[in-house]
């Protein structure tokens, strides 16, 4: 092919490369987006999609189960894992010919294959490799993902090997439901599948080392969740000793313990793609958790952005695509003095949710994490309930919604919710965090009713 050159090259074309470049194809730059894989990456193809469409599934079932509560009444429910997989392989390739229509739309050139970054030429852009063949371009762009990490447990690589214990990309293509599943990992993607799978009748087991489910979460919500998922057992404070087989073996408190599935699920964190691509190479700056930037994504190479996994700053689909949005309002600015739609990044407003059922999101500061800092803060908490909307469609389910406020100011600074739907209410809080909107700003706002969102403004109102 010989040498190309564009404005920018993008290495991956997760939900951070494919909207990065879409963003500067729309600009009218010329961009090459390059996947060894598939379009959409983990996020689509192995994450974020499949794991939602699947959930929906087993939340569908449990609804139909207690369908009688609501006055309907149904014949013997039952549940069919190849229809799931089947509406599963539709959802991504339906999503994935709509990037790559998107990108056809916007002039973005999409080249499969393995990418090297080779550094700097003479001056004349940096030159990142395909199949032998050179691409250049004065700003590139690193959105290569991360990948499930692999502890160095005793037994682990050979049950790998085995198939006896798998990551979320095998467990997302199973051919029949385990009778017991154990998960090696309380995170959000530990409970996600436990949620899945617990709903479905199999026997789960939730090993974690630390004391409690989901760390980043509100301990009182991390609690209320682990009681609320139906058909899972913990095994908290327990660290993983050894893996034999489908048998977990651990240790708490100077005991030991074990605890055996048809499967187990690894899901103790992800670690950035950054090996075998140039990138130590050419110079790149790379700590453990990932390659480091400034709140502009930018790189200790000029022209060189990170987003995403790779920087380990935040490892959400959503927050890739916006760091790709900041990247590329930066580097494409008209006017180097002018900063307006440049950034920088604000990863304290991006929102968070485990799509368990029930689900729980958050944004912004936890209670605890205020405390640690020691701010002055005013907390509000209200049930769900509180919405007549949540009451008559959820009956007996238990939900909180909680907001925190700084104590002088009335900003505020953290929203944090647990219940059916508040995946969809969450994006409220972001708002109000990003615009650094004050409790008072927010009693302006009308909510609708009826609506489960009005237990947000509800709960502002609270705080005094």
């Amino acid at each position: 092919m010989g040498d190309q050159q564009y404005d920018l090259i993008i290495m991956g074309a997760g939900p951070g490369g494919y909207i990065a470049a879409e963003r500067a194809g729309k600009l009218g730059k010329k961009v090459l987006l390059i996947e060894k894989d598939e379009l959409g990456g983990v996020c689509l193809n192995r994450g974020c999609i499949p794991t939602k469409t699947l959930l929906h599934a087993s939340k569908l079932y449990a609804h139909a189960k207690e369908g009688a509560k609501f006055g309907v009444t149904v014949g013997t429910v039952g549940f069919d894992l190849g229809a799931a997989m089947g509406h599963k392989k539709k959802t991504v390739e339906t999503l994935q010919r709509g990037i790559a229509s998107q990108m056809k739309r916007f002039g973005v050139t999409v080249l499969q294959g393995e990418a090297t970054f080779a550094g700097s030429r003479n001056g004349e852009g940096y030159r990142v490799q395909v199949a032998g063949d050179d691409h250049t371009a004065p700003n590139v762009i690193i959105a290569t993902g991360s990948s499930a990490a692999i502890p160095p447990i005793p037994g682990l690589r050979e049950s790998l090997e085995k198939g006896v214990v798998v990551t979320s990309t095998e467990l997302l293509e199973i051919s029949e439901m385990p009778k017991r599943l154990v998960v090696i990992g309380g995170g959000y993607i530990g409970m996600e599948f436990a949620s899945f799978f617990g709903a479905l009748g199999t026997e789960v087991t939730v090993v974690e080392m630390m004391d409690e489910i989901v760390p980043i979460m509100d301990r009182k919500f991390a609690a209320t969740l682990r009681k609320s998922v139906t058909g899972v057992t913990y095994e908290l404070g327990a660290r993983v000793e050894r893996v034999d087989g489908g048998t977990v073996h651990y240790s708490r408190g100077g005991e030991t313990g074990s605890v055996t599935g048809d499967l187990v699920l690894i899901s103790v964190g992800r670690r950035p793609n950054v090996d075998g691509m140039g990138l130590r190479e050419a110079g790149l700056d790379i700590d453990r958790i990932g390659i480091r930037v400034n709140e502009h994504l930018q790189t200790n190479l000029p022209g060189v952005y990170a987003i995403g996994d790779v920087t380990g700053k935040s490892l959400l689909a959503h927050s890739a695509s916006r760091m790709g949005e900041v990247a590329v309002r930066r580097m494409f600015r008209s006017d180097p003095a002018d900063r307006s739609g440049a950034g920088p990044m604000r990863f304290d407003a991006i929102p968070w949710v485990v799509f368990t059922s029930p689900e729980v999101a958050g944004c912004g500061m936890t209670e605890e994490q205020a405390a640690a800092e020691g701010r002055q803060v005013k907390v509000a908490t209200l049930p769900m309930t509180a919405s007549g909307r949540y009451l008559a469609e959820h009956p007996g389910e238990r939900g909180s919604c909680k907001v925190i406020c700084d104590a002088q100011t009335g900003v505020v600074l953290g929203v944090h919710m647990i219940g059916s739907g508040c995946s969809e209410l969450i994006f409220g809080a972001s708002l109000m965090i990003e615009a650094e909107l004050r409790v008072k700003d927010v009693r302006d706002i009308v909510f609708p009713h009826p609506t489960v969102s009005e237990v947000l403004r509800d709960a502002i109102w609270e705080i005094e």
